[in-house]
């Protein structure tokens, strides 16, 4: 049963975890506590190949002191050689002889921490605010859980399916409330993808603007896919984050690739906001998590759909959705969705 010191330790251990950034490692914050439950040092990992968060706080303390110290970190010490080495080794050569942490590591060759300690004889115990400790790394315990970053695709469409008119003129099918949420959306990604077609037929900012226009402080990195030219006069050009390329495309398995790229990049969360043939692609290669549409009530007829082929042939193979919410927005709706599994069938 964690002490009341040991938990104080976690409230802190967790908001040490935040002043690291999030990226391809994880934000980790560590407290040692002395055997009488004193604060005697703190660390957090500062990023990949710095020092993990155990090991920052034992640097700030002199040879012999955690002996017989508590370490409450906020994640499972690892139990592998990176850029760094294992941190239950390290915690067992200091001396500690009690660990709280709050979740598990996911990794398949960092996890196993837990088990090492015990092997040495220290006390160890899991899931002291494990819900806050989960919060806060929910992004990167998906890309764990996924082996990719998660993919929320987003589309506007009219009550009839359609993306624009017949003349392709497309602004504004939603209302400025419908326009508001999704800028506060995409604030909350690290990368927004859209296609070359989308980009050089409506030459989008890719930027997420609050309701005055000014840019807020977090902006998902630019991602452009398909092989065409990105013009130099380009809005996408005046992003305050250089937009990346890449030529692929779902038949070559070119987005699968890319998302790779963008994990090794440290992106956790990408909005895919790019044009029908783009959101069909995610969908057809089943790498879209989250749906978000958003749906106004007009009609435009005409052949304009929303989105393109999926590859559904028949209605036996239609993709079938679980509806987490519905969200009234001015005179819009807001379905969140995402795929079905056999139970939700």
């Amino acid at each position: 049963m964690a002490t009341t010191a040991e938990r104080d330790a976690m409230r802190r251990a967790l908001e040490l975890a935040r002043r690291g950034p999030r990226g391809i490692n994880p934000q980790v914050g560590a407290v040692l506590l002395s055997p009488d439950g004193e604060v005697i040092a703190e660390g957090w990992h500062r990023g990949a190949g710095t020092p993990h968060a155990e090991v920052d706080a034992l640097s700030k303390l002199a040879p012999g002191a955690a002996r017989g110290a508590t370490a409450v970190v906020t994640l499972e010490p690892c139990n592998h050689t990176g850029r760094t080495g294992p941190c239950s080794v390290a915690l067992i050569a200091a001396g500690v002889t009690r660990v709280v942490y709050a979740i598990a590591d996911p990794g398949d060759h960092s996890s196993g921490g837990a088990s090492r300690l015990r092997d040495a004889g220290v006390d160890v115990e899991a899931g002291l605010l494990a819900e806050e400790a989960t919060a806060l790394l929910e992004s990167w315990l998906t890309v764990q859980r996924l082996g990719r970053p998660h993919v929320t695709v987003k589309w506007a469409q009219s009550l009839d399916g359609r993306a624009a008119a017949a003349d392709g003129s497309s602004k504004w099918i939603t209302g400025p409330q419908a326009r508001a949420d999704v800028h506060r959306r995409r604030a909350a990604a690290d990368a927004i993808l859209a296609g070359t077609g989308t980009v050089l037929a409506d030459d989008p900012a890719l930027t997420a603007r609050t309701e005055d226009g000014s840019l807020f402080a977090q902006q998902p990195v630019p991602v452009v896919v398909g092989a065409r030219r990105v013009p130099e006069g380009a809005a996408l050009r005046r992003h305050p984050h250089a937009f990346l390329q890449y030529p692929g495309d779902g038949a070559s398995g070119g987005l699968r690739a890319m998302l790779e790229d963008l994990r090794v990049r440290g992106v956790q969360r990408v909005f895919v906001e790019g044009g029908p043939v783009l959101a069909a692609s995610f969908l057809r290669e089943r790498l879209a998590d989250e749906l978000l549409v958003y749906v106004a009530p007009v009609l435009l007829g005409g052949d304009r759909l929303a989105v393109q082929d999926i590859g559904v042939d028949t209605i036996g193979e239609a993709r079938r959705l679980a509806v987490a919410s519905v969200i009234p927005l001015g005179d819009d709706l807001l379905f969140i969705a995402h795929p079905a599994s056999e139970g939700d069938e």
